[in-house]
């Protein structure tokens, strides 16, 4: 089964990321895409580590097609 991600938290995880790369990830940053996470997996019937482990790939090691 594929994991489905949304935009917003695709948006969510680049921002953190793009913060985390310059030394200033805030813990509401941080804690808004863990909770962002938890709420999808959770309203999709996901498992949320698939959830986040796919959504980190997705935003730090993107294939070329994506």
């Amino acid at each position: 089964m594929a994991i489905e991600l949304s935009d917003e938290l695709i948006e969510l995880e680049e921002r953190a990321w793009q913060e985390q790369q310059h030394g200033a990830l805030t813990v509401k940053t941080a804690n808004a895409v863990q909770d962002a996470i938890t709420a999808h997996a959770e309203a999709t019937g996901q498992n949320r580590y698939e959830v986040e482990k796919e959504l980190k790939r997705v935003v730090r090691h993107p294939k070329p097609d994506e």
